[in-house]
């Protein structure tokens, strides 16, 4: 019992556990089903791409470039559809995975092979890209009415649909369950493979994993192309469910996922990190956007909420890994 209680998953539920009944007693609407549906849903996307910076973050590094590849991969995937008349759904999802794939194997490129700082590549590769896709591809929002439909009915499919008592209709929208699969298979790469052992010592301490006989080139690669392809997959699912192409959407977020992922009990030096802890983290995070709205607090005040999450986290993040260390 008390080594459960020591685990970082146990601590941010019992705190998320308290921020649901707190805020629940200031507004009962927080309580409400529809509520909790929407929760769930805000969850999908940014849990998704906080998945792929877990990866990167356990292995030692930092990417936070995930939110323009997403970008770049959606509007790009969607145009091609457009331009095609392209119906279908499984395609442009691979397409579009494969988009953030290969802008994350460029980052792997600089930082495994260059031999530059994770921080300064993502933010030079986010920038470029984002760069690249405003000056060249297009700045035009491409509206419901442009959007293969195709794409909006599979987003827009229901696990639960249920009628309230002022006759609307609540749903729980069945991206969750592709939210659920993802973290289920990142998980298992985490827990189960030699990849993901390798992550971690690789996060622990490069060198020492290297004389362990571990490829770190290898593992590099992998997790900066695994955070890319789930990037460019959250970008269309993103798409899908918002009904909107907008090629500046999730522009700022990247310090809402490095909050969600630190915040679930990840190392911000590296090798340590849960995918449990890191969906618990997301809904952390989701729980205290949606508190302030149903506070009626402004939106400046949200991103000064997010900011002291981000140093609160990363202040304990640092005290307890000093105090591992002193152990």
């Amino acid at each position: 019992m008390s080594a459960l209680l020591k685990r970082s998953e146990t601590v941010i539920f019992l705190v998320l556990l308290a921020a649901v009944i707190i805020t629940g007693l200031l507004n009962p609407a927080a309580w409400q089903l529809s509520n909790i549906f929407s929760l769930l849903r805000a969850n999908v996307i940014t849990g998704i791409m906080a998945l792929g910076v877990l990866v990167v973050m356990i292995s030692g590094g930092i990417d936070i470039s995930v939110p323009y590849f997403a970008m770049a991969a959606m509007y790009v995937t969607i145009l091609g559809m457009l331009k095609t008349d392209y119906a279908g759904i499984f395609l442009p999802f691979v397409v579009s995975t494969a988009i953030g794939l290969a802008l994350g194997g460029l980052n792997a490129f600089f930082v495994h092979t260059v031999r530059m700082i994770p921080m300064i590549v993502t933010l030079g590769t986010g920038t470029m890209v984002r760069g690249f896709l405003l000056g060249v591809i297009g700045t035009s929002n491409i509206n419901r009415d442009q959007m293969p439909g195709q794409l909006i009915d599979f987003a827009s499919t229901a696990l639960v649909k249920m009628q309230a008592p002022d006759g609307s209709t609540i749903e729980l929208s069945a991206m969750v369950l592709i939210y659920v699969a993802l973290a289920l298979v990142v998980h298992f790469i985490l827990a189960h493979t030699m990849i993901g052992r390798g992550l971690y010592a690789m996060g622990g301490d490069r060198e020492a994993a290297r004389r362990a006989g571990f490829n770190v080139r290898r593992i590099t690669w992998f997790a900066y192309c695994l955070s890319g392809a789930l990037a460019g997959f959250a970008g269309l699912l993103y798409v899908s469910m918002s009904w909107l192409a907008n090629p500046r959407d999730l522009a700022g977020t990247e310090m809402d996922l490095l909050a969600a992922v630190v915040l679930g009990g990840a190392s911000i030096f590296g090798g340590r990190g849960s995918v449990l802890g890191t969906m618990l983290g997301v809904f952390m995070l989701v729980l205290v956007n949606n508190s302030l709205i149903i506070l009626h607090v402004s939106t400046t005040w949200q991103r000064v909420a997010v900011g002291l999450i981000v140093i609160t986290a990363c202040a304990v993040t640092a005290w307890r890994d000093r105090r591992a260390a002193a152990a």
